[in-house]
């Protein structure tokens, strides 16, 4: 049976969607906050351990060298209407590359599975 990787069309596809959601992000009224202090070097590094993460948390051959997301978002006040808003810019690029209905949800599930490593208020 084919790996979520490989489902989702591997290494390429799985960046492609990082950098949409991305941009998405920053662009956003209430979640670019996040981003508006740091310099363009730092945001590329942050895309590709996103990028990594998702790809070796999919069994992808990637290997994940950040730290885990609970220390990785810890102290930066992630409410819970953040994280609404980011869900709503990730179904929005899922939309944007018509991921299939069953990869989906994969996608989804394993991001819901963080929820608690992130959100702190």
């Amino acid at each position: 049976m084919p790996t979520l990787y490989q489902r989702l069309g591997g290494y390429d596809a799985i960046a492609a969607v990082c950098a949409d959601l991305i941009t998405r992000l920053r662009a956003d009224a209430q979640l670019g906050r996040f981003w508006a202090n740091r310099g363009e070097d730092g945001i590329k590094r942050e895309y590709q351990l996103l990028v990594d993460f998702l790809c070796n948390a999919s069994g992808g051959p990637m290997y994940y060298t950040g730290r885990d997301m609970k220390l990785s978002h810890a102290g930066m006040r992630i409410s819970a209407s953040d994280w609404d808003v980011f869900m709503g810019h990730l179904n929005a690029t899922l939309d944007h590359f018509a991921v299939p209905a069953a990869e989906r949800s994969d996608v989804v599930a394993f991001v819901l599975s963080t929820r608690d490593d992130m959100v702190e208020c």
